[in-house]
C-alpha cells in the first residue's frame, strides 16, 4: 500500500538527490541512510540533507510511490557496496592471511582475510566479513549456507 508523502524526491543537473518539500523549499545534496542496513534493509530510512539534518523519516520502502522508491534504492546501491556470500569455493590455507575464493550475489570473487578478528558476528547467525581492502561482505545466514562452505568457515570461528 503506498501511503501519501508531503515531499518530491529527483535528481539535480548534477546527479545529486534534491528534496523538494510542499511549501517548494529544495534541499541540494540529499543522502537516504538505513537505520538498520542488515537487519532491515528496507525499514527504517531516513533522507538527510547535506548538512546532516534529517528531512524525511522513511518507515518502510514499499510504501512509497513507484517513482520515489526506484530514486532511493539506486542511490542506495551506488553508495553501499557489501556483497552478500551465497558460498565459499575455497580457502588457500586455516591460517591467516588466507584468500578467500567465494561465490557472491555479484558474482565469483577472491580476497584476503587479514585475520580472524575481520570476522564480526552479528545477531544469531549473521556474519560481516572484512577483506584486506576494507570491503565488508555479508552472510545473511550461515545455517543457509552449503555443507563445505559451513565447513570451511568453521575452521574461523
Amino acid at each position: 500500500m503506498t501511503k501519501a508523502i508531503d515531499f518530491r524526491l529527483s535528481r539535480n543537473a548534477a546527479g545529486r538527490l534534491a528534496f523538494t518539500v510542499a511549501d517548494g523549499e529544495v534541499h541540494e545534496g540529499v543522502v537516504p541512510v538505513r537505520a538498520f542496513p542488515i537487519a532491515a534493509p528496507d525499514q527504517g530510512i531516513a533522507l538527510v540533507s547535506a548538512d546532516g539534518h534529517e528531512l524525511a523519516w522513511i518507515d518502510r520502502l514499499d510504501e512509497l510511490p513507484h517513482e520515489i522508491k526506484t530514486v532511493i534504492e539506486e542511490e542506495l546501491a551506488s553508495r553501499e557496496f557489501m556483497p552478500e556470500i551465497r558460498r565459499l569455493r575455497q580457502v588457500s590455507s586455516f591460517a591467516t592471511p588466507s584468500t578467500w575464493e567465494v561465490e557472491t550475489d555479484r558474482g565469483d570473487t577472491a580476497f584476503v582475510l587479514k585475520g580472524e578478528e575481520d570476522i564480526r558476528r552479528i545477531g544469531g547467525s549473521t556474519l560481516l566479513i572484512a577483506d584486506s581492502h576494507g570491503i565488508q561482505f555479508l552472510i545473511r545466514d550461515l545455517l543457509a549456507l552449503d555443507r563445505h562452505s559451513r565447513k570451511l568457515l568453521d575452521r574461523f570461528l
